[in-house]
């Protein structure tokens, strides 16, 4: 007897057979157009040769199968109708039915190409126990138009082995072997190579086995299939991945109608950050992420995320940031039919550090501040808005790094600037070019700055120049440009002022017989205001 532990995962597997020829019926129904009464598969080329790869129960009543030819199926059944398969789009339809199984547990693991595995742990009594819990899933699935096959067992290895044979089987913990034995050593998965070893050495099934030694299993079929055997027979752990890291905090609320209000999608939405603050208060934390999940009727799934600068810890504060995402939104959240299911989450949470906020009005000031970004960020998204640090490279261009507001905006209030001399003109310009762009120098001294130059079809006239500023680029970095730039302040006849540099030194060695110099490149960096 094994020693079963009472805190046991227990995971609900789905397998899809039809999932690809599914989809496609699913797109035919919703283009209005009228089902198709003749029997569909979905082919896929293999080696010169399309071989079926889905089809509909019309089709297997007319005695075609999986992996048959093409030529032989039109042959059993002329009037087929054949698809090009689209794996691509099957993989986002399982995503997007893994979407949808969120409302029953974050813990969601895809198991491709046409399967999914829930982690249903601590969350079957929401849903009157695990018989409930999975016939709800299927009728859902079934009504939207899927084939599907499930089971529940205490390991995802062990739930797979059972749906892809038997529907609906629920396996108590310690029966797994029990359960298994009866199947076709086929149902674990393994190569054509494996199966077919194991029945021509008179091992049908799973039972036959796993009476035979396991090291007499793993020298004939490696110790990949040895462990998956173990895990089938409830001998060892098979974890799931999921697809998604679990929230830190996590409230939902269902509704007995769908809404399609915003004056009730709101208010729920209000009563559920007013719940999520509450069960972070009891541990000290607020959230530094957000999202909010929209479940329709028709199983699509719209997702709303907003970050924060510092934790949030008042339900009114993730009401207004949510409010200012929506109003923002290009494309505006549709309820269709109604929302059966909200959920609102902390993905990210942190523990609030207690500052005293009655007599320190910096405090009070970078609060404000905060809550500003956070609003502009929810409206117009967080990579948007940035705060520079500095940097220490004496290249222009690389001398303040552009980073996110909310998560930089403590480092930015301490960075340390270089300080400008009072009364002295700015040595950098207010504007600053991403890529520096060529200049033509129509006159000017060898090692001197232009006296005219064209940019970008304007000609200028220098009256007053500064510099140069020599710049020692990064050797270490050889990219095609020079080592050095020298940089020359300049001011026009129209009081324009710019920055300029010259790529390179000038060389007097390079100069033609003609006496005409031969100068270097140079750019436009930027403009002073």
């Amino acid at each position: 007897m094994r020693a079963v532990s009472a805190n046991r995962r227990r995971i609900l597997s789905l397998w899809l057979p039809r999932l690809p020829i599914d989809r496609i019926k699913r797109q035919q129904a919703l283009t209005g157009a009228p089902p198709e009464a003749k029997p569909q598969v979905v082919v896929i080329k293999d080696a010169n040769a399309l071989l079926i790869h889905s089809l509909d129960e019309v089709a297997v009543r007319h005695g075609v199968s999986l992996g048959q030819p093409l030529a032989n199926a039109r042959a059993v059944c002329p009037d087929l109708v054949a698809h090009e398969a689209d794996l691509t789009a099957d993989a986002q339809m399982l995503e997007s039915i893994a979407d949808w199984c969120d409302r029953f547990t974050p813990l969601v693991a895809l198991d491709p190409p046409h399967g999914l595995s829930l982690d249903i742990t601590g969350c079957v009594h929401l849903f009157g126990g695990e018989a409930r819990l999975m016939q709800s899933v299927c009728d859902a699935l079934t009504a939207h138009g899927f084939t599907v096959s499930a089971a529940i067992a205490s390991n995802a290895v062990c739930a797979r082995t059972l749906n892809r044979q038997v529907h609906g089987r629920i396996v108590p913990d310690g029966e797994e072997a029990a359960a298994v034995a009866p199947l076709p050593v086929a149902a674990l998965g393994g190569s054509e190579a494996i199966t077919l070893g194991l029945r021509r050495a008179g091992l049908k099934t799973i039972g036959d086995v796993a009476t035979r030694g396991r090291n007499e299993i793993t020298a004939r079929f490696g110790a990949a299939f040895t462990r998956v055997l173990a895990q089938a027979l409830g001998d060892a752990d098979a974890p799931i991945s999921p697809r998604k890291v679990p929230p830190d905090y996590i409230v939902d609320k269902r509704f007995a109608e769908p809404v399609a209000t915003d004056t009730v999608i709101a208010a729920s939405l209000s009563s559920l950050a007013a719940m999520l603050v509450a069960a972070m208060a009891q541990q000290g934390k607020g959230a530094r992420r957000l999202e909010a999940c929209f479940f329709r009727t028709d199983g699509m799934v719209r997702v709303i995320a907003v970050d924060t600068g510092q934790p949030v810890t008042e339900a009114a504060v993730i009401d207004r940031l949510f409010r200012e995402r929506l109003e923002a939104l290009n494309d505006p959240l549709d309820p269709g039919f109604g929302f059966d299911m909200m959920r609102l989450s902390a993905s990210r949470s942190e523990i609030v550090a207690q500052q005293q906020r009655d007599l320190d009005a910096h405090v009070h000031d970078n609060d404000e501040l905060s809550a500003l970004i956070d609003r502009i960020a929810a409206r117009i998204g967080g990579k948007r808005v940035v705060v520079h640090l500095p940097v220490d490279t004496h290249i222009p261009e690389r001398a303040a790094l552009p980073l996110p507001a909310q998560q930089n905006l403590p480092a930015s209030s301490a960075a340390d600037w270089p300080e400008r001399v009072e009364g002295e003109p700015p040595l950098r310009p207010l504007r600053l070019f991403e890529r520096p762009e060529a200049i033509q120098v129509i006159a000017g001294v060898p090692d001197g700055p232009p006296a005219r130059f064209v940019w970008r079809r304007a000609a200028h006239a220098v009256v007053r120049a500064e510099g140069p500023e020599r710049v020692a680029m990064e050797w270490w970095r050889p990219d095609g440009q020079g080592l050095t730039r020298d940089y020359f302040r300049v001011e026009d006849e129209h009081g324009l002022r710019f920055w300029l540099y010259r790529d390179g030194l000038y060389d007097r060695e390079l100069e033609p017989q003609q006496g005409v110099p031969v100068q270097p490149a140079w750019y436009m960096h930027g403009l002073f205001a």
